[in-house]
This record gives C-alpha cells, structure tokens and sequence, in this order.
C-alpha cells in the first residue's frame, strides 16, 4: 500500500493506528494541520478529499478578508 494520497495536488499521509483500528492522516506540505481519518480505505480517501475541499474553501475565505 502507497502511504499517500493525492487530490487536486495536494498530498496526504497515510497512517495506521492498530490500538484504534483506524486510518488517519494530515495534509502535507501546506503550514497548517489539516488532519482526517476513516475505519476503511474509501472512507479515508472520503475524508482526504473532503479535508482538501474544506481547506480550500478556507483559502478563499481568508484571501477575501
């Protein structure tokens, strides 16, 4: 398995807690902690796509202040 994931070019970690049984990650490369987690695959994917988004959208919102 890859331990990264890309979407839109940003980058995301792939972690594996086994005491939680979880996946969880963080973006990487920007200077904020953009963090998501999900119980499979998918959801993980779900949830970094859905961080990006969130975070883009945060982007925006302050370049407009």
């Amino acid at each position: 398995m890859d331990n990264t994931l890309i979407y839109k070019n940003y980058i995301g970690s792939v972690q594996y807690s086994q005491e939680d049984n979880i996946f969880h990650g963080k973006i990487n490369g920007i200077n904020d902690l953009i963090t998501y987690e999900g119980d499979s695959i998918i959801n993980l994917k779900s949830s970094f796509i859905e961080a990006v988004e969130d975070y883009k959208d945060l982007l925006k919102i302050a370049s407009n202040r």
